[in-house]
């Protein structure tokens, strides 16, 4: 029997899970929000050298924690790092999801989770999310968080989706991803987005998040303070030890 668990909150959901003797789940060292007192921790390599090495290309902290009881019940939280969704991954054995890296938030210790290289270095070097992503196979519950909302697609077989690079969240390994160039010398130069995008040719299904945390970031810049203690919003400067102020 799979743990119990919820997912609560909305901009920036709360993933709780319920353990009983018995049940066990791993994250990230530094993933825990907080917990209940029955709960245990049991801090380890998770397979060894070869397997934090490989962690720590994909972003993931060198160690694991594993979680558990050993009387009555426990409840561990682990909370969303920027707005998006949480979502479960019901994995059976040998299921497997390829998911963009830093995502994995934790899963029953049944579920491995590994490195996955993108075929073509082109889709890795201008793909948006790196050249390393992660790959989670089951069998167990795994829970993934990705930015802003999410989209659903199930791609027939040959069926392409072009997609802005930083948008695919996470897709099953016979989707095909790769990058091409955009065509036609206008699209490079006024269509405003960049010149490479995304490709994913099903048979398959994709999952894609509207809000990718470098483009929330690149707009936050836009609105911080530059050299001289001024900013810019809407075209106006701002000066923000005046506003602190309340001139």
């Amino acid at each position: 029997m799979a743990v119990q668990y919820r997912i609560e909150g909305t901009t920036l959901p709360v993933l709780t899970v319920t353990l009983n003797p018995g049940e066990r789940i791993f994250s990230s060292s530094g993933g825990m929000s907080w917990m209940t007192q029955q709960v245990e921790m049991q801090t380890n390599t998770g397979g060894g050298v070869g397997k934090m090495f490989k962690r720590a290309l994909s972003g993931e902290s060198l160690f694991i924690v594993d979680y558990y009881v050993t009387r009555g019940q426990g409840e561990i939280a682990f909370s969303g790092e920027f707005p998006g969704k949480i979502l479960e991954l019901n994995l059976s054995a040998g299921q497997s999801m390829i998911v963009q890296k830093d995502s994995f938030m934790c899963a029953e210790k049944s579920v491995d989770l590994d490195l996955h290289f993108r075929k073509r270095f082109g889709a890795g070097l201008f793909g948006g999310e790196g050249f390393i992503l992660q790959k989670l196979t089951g069998p167990g519950l795994a829970f993934v968080n990705f930015d802003g909302e999410i989209v659903e697609k199930t791609l027939a077989a040959g069926e392409l989706l072009r997609v802005d690079t930083g948008h695919v969240a996470m897709f099953e390994p016979s989707v095909d991803f790769d990058v091409e160039i955009v065509r036609g010398f206008r699209n490079i130069l006024l269509g405003g987005e960049g010149l490479f995008l995304a490709t994913l040719r099903g048979p398959g299904r994709v999952w894609l998040q509207t809000m990718p945390m470098d483009r929330l970031a690149q707009k936050i810049a836009q609105f911080m303070p530059q050299a001289g203690g001024e900013g810019r919003s809407g075209g106006l400067n701002i000066n923000l030890g005046q506003l602190l102020r309340g001139e």
